[in-house]
């Protein structure tokens, strides 16, 4: 891909990302809080908060590769630690995601319940880990012909942009 399509890509998936991190999920979070009971929705919460916390990150993170390409300035060193380290918080709710359903379980006397809508939960915990898989291991969204041709010839999916920075950025 030409850097002048990656730039215009970047332009319009970076704040589409924002938009998602920033607005789209939490607004559908504040949504479950005001309609539902929160013992209800434990799981289910932990879940969309784990997505957008890894959201934030990779919003960021686009914004950075699109600093990089139109020479706009920032501080490497600074942004990297900062995905390190998210990438070890990220694990660390990923860890805990079995104890959130644990709990979700007990305060319905260990029993599923339709109404703390229990597989919506396991949808979007599921979906926060893929989310961070796709930024800090391998590339699972395919969203583009270059995408789509890469497995074709590699049989397997790419290595993650973020994953490739922090790798040969390793201190």
């Amino acid at each position: 891909m030409s850097k002048q399509k990656l730039i215009k890509r970047l332009k319009n998936y970076y704040p589409m990302e924002r938009f998602h991190a920033f607005v789209t999920f939490p607004l559908i979070f504040v949504y479950l809080i005001l309609k539902n009971s929160f013992i209800d929705i434990f799981f289910l919460l932990y879940g969309l908060l784990i997505c957008i916390i890894v959201l934030i990150q990779g919003q960021h993170y686009w914004k950075l590769k699109l600093y990089r390409l139109i020479n706009k300035p920032f501080n490497q060193e600074k942004n990297l630690n900062i995905f390190k380290n998210s990438k070890k918080f990220n694990l660390i709710l990923i860890g805990l995601i079995p104890i959130i359903f644990g709990i979700q379980i007990y305060q319905n006397d260990w029993q599923i319940i339709p109404e703390n809508i229990i597989v919506w939960g396991i949808i979007a915990n599921v979906f926060g880990i893929l989310e961070h898989i796709n930024y800090y291991n391998r590339q699972l969204m395919i969203d583009n012909l270059s995408d789509l041709e890469y497995i074709k010839r590699n049989k397997r999916l790419k290595i993650a942009s973020l994953a490739k920075d922090l790798k040969e950025n390793e201190l």
